[in-house]
C-alpha cells in the first residue's frame, strides 16, 4: 500500500485554520443580522408616522342657530254657530275658500221669524193707532176741563192713557227690532278676512243654537303665531340676568329676528319675532310655551300645520370645533389634541347644549392655543407621534358666521 503523510499533516493545519476563523465569521454573521434588524424597525417605526390635519383654536364670534320644533295657528281661530234654530238652506262657500270680513256664508231657513216681524210690524200699528186715540180725548177733555164743565180728573186720565199707549208703541217698536236682529241671524257672514275650514253640515241639515259642531272655523292667517317650547334650564338662562335689571318684556324685545323653516325645508320669506313666553311650566314636559309672530300677507302658511323655529345665538368669545373633528366614548366627547413633541392626547371636552350645525362650541376642556386634530378615527391612542399638517383657520371656520 502507499501512504503519503505530508498531505495528512497538511488537513490537520487547515482543520486547526478553520477552527480559528469560525467563530469570528458567525459573530460578523450575527451582528450583521441584528443590525438588518435595527434598521428593519426603524424603518417600519418611520412608517408608523402619519400625516394628520390639525388647527390652532383661537377664540371667535359665531353666530350659531338653535332649532326648536314647532306649531302653528292662526291669528283668529273663529267658530261659526247659528244664533238660532232651522235647516241649512244655502252654503255660499267651499272649503279652504279665501273670504272677506262681512262675506256670506250661509242661509239658514227658519220662517218662524219671518212671520215674527210682520207681527212686530202690525203691532207697532195698532199701537200707533192707540196713541192717535188717546191724544184725541186728552185734546178733548182739555178745553172741557177748563171751563168747568167735567173736573179735573177726567184730564189727568186720558194723559195717564196717551202715556201708556205710548209706551206700548215704544214696546212694539222694540220688538220689531228684536224681530228683525233674529232674522237676520238667519244669514251668516264671515267676521274676520281669513279661509274657511271644514263644514261638517250639508244643505238641509238641521243645526240650533246648542249644536255641538260649529257650521264652520274661520281661520284669520294674515298673521300666524308660532308655538315652541323652551325647557326649564333654558328658561332660567334666559330669566337670569345679573348685569342689570332688565325686565322680563324689556329682554324679549332686545331678541333678535327668528326664522321659520318649512316642512319642505325652505326658509319662510318673513322674518318673526318672539312675542311671549308663557309664565306656567307645563308640569307634563317640564317646559313653557313661548310664541313668535310671523306675517303671512299670502296666505301661504296655514294653521294647524308644523314647522322649526331658528333662533340666531351670537356668541362673542367662543371655542369652536368641527363636530367631525370629535369622537363619543361613554357619554363623553373627546378630542384629540397635538403637542409640542407632535404627540396625541385624549381629551374629553364639553360642549354646549342644543348646538346645532357643524361646529361645537366647547365649554370646558379645551382653551385658546390648543391644537387639535380635524380627522377624528377614534383609534389614536395617547403618545402616538403623528406628523402635524397644520391648516389655516380661515379654511376650517369660513362658514362661521
Amino acid at each position: 500500500m502507499f501512504f503519503s503523510l505530508p498531505p495528512q499533516k497538511s488537513n490537520f493545519k487547515y482543520l486547526k485554520i478553520i477552527k480559528a476563523v469560525l467563530p469570528a465569521i458567525i459573530l460578523t454573521a450575527v451582528i450583521s443580522a441584528c443590525g438588518n434588524k435595527n434598521k428593519q424597525a426603524n424603518g417600519n417605526q418611520e412608517q408608523q408616522i402619519l400625516d394628520y390635519k390639525v388647527v390652532q383654536l383661537q377664540p371667535r364670534q359665531a353666530t350659531l342657530n338653535v332649532d326648536y320644533p314647532a306649531s302653528i295657528q292662526g291669528q283668529q281661530n273663529i267658530e261659526i254657530r247659528p244664533k238660532v234654530d232651522g235647516y241649512v238652506e244655502k252654503i255660499f262657500v267651499d272649503e279652504g275658500a279665501i273670504v272677506t270680513k262681512g262675506q256670506l256664508l250661509f242661509k239658514i231657513n227658519a220662517p218662524q221669524y219671518e212671520q215674527d216681524v210682520r207681527t212686530a210690524e202690525a203691532g207697532i200699528k195698532t199701537a200707533e193707532a192707540d196713541l192717535s186715540l188717546a191724544k184725541m180725548q186728552v185734546n178733548k177733555v182739555k178745553p172741557l176741563v177748563e171751563k168747568d164743565i167735567i173736573s179735573h180728573y177726567e184730564l189727568e186720565s186720558a194723559e195717564y192713557t196717551q202715556q201708556s199707549k205710548a209706551a206700548a208703541l215704544a214696546q212694539a217698536k222694540a220688538a220689531l227690532v228684536n224681530a228683525r236682529v233674529n232674522l237676520g241671524y238667519t244669514t251668516i257672514t264671515s267676521p274676520v278676512n281669513g279661509v274657511i275650514g271644514s263644514l261638517p253640515y250639508k244643505l238641509g241639515s238641521l243645526v240650533t243654537g246648542s249644536t255641538t259642531d260649529p257650521l264652520t272655523t274661520v281661520y284669520n292667517t294674515s298673521n300666524v303665531y308660532v308655538y315652541f317650547a323652551l325647557n326649564e334650564k333654558q328658561l332660567l338662562g334666559f330669566s337670569r340676568d345679573s348685569s342689570s335689571q332688565t325686565t322680563f318684556k324689556a329682554k324679549l324685545s332686545k331678541l333678535p329676528a327668528v326664522s321659520l323653516i318649512l316642512p319642505d325645508g325652505t326658509t319662510y320669506d318673513h322674518t318673526g319675532k318672539v312675542e311671549t313666553v308663557n309664565g306656567l311650566i307645563n308640569t307634563a314636559t317640564g317646559a313653557a310655551n313661548v310664541r313668535a309672530d310671523f306675517a303671512n300677507p299670502r296666505g301661504l302658511i296655514r294653521s294647524g300645520s308644523s314647522a322649526v323655529v331658528r333662533i340666531p345665538n351670537l356668541i362673542k368669545s367662543a371655542i369652536l370645533v368641527p363636530q367631525s373633528a370629535t369622537y363619543e366614548l361613554q357619554d363623553k366627547r373627546f378630542v384629540y389634541t397635538v403637542d409640542n413633541q407632535n404627540k396625541i392626547k385624549n381629551v374629553a371636552v364639553k360642549v354646549m347644549d342644543n348646538t346645532a350645525g357643524q361646529f361645537y362650541v366647547v365649554t370646558d376642556g379645551l382653551k385658546a392655543g390648543d391644537k387639535i386634530v380635524l380627522e377624528s378615527s377614534g383609534n389614536l391612542q395617547d403618545g402616538t407621534v403623528i406628523k402635524p399638517n397644520e391648516v389655516s383657520a380661515g379654511s376650517v371656520y369660513g362658514g362661521v358666521k
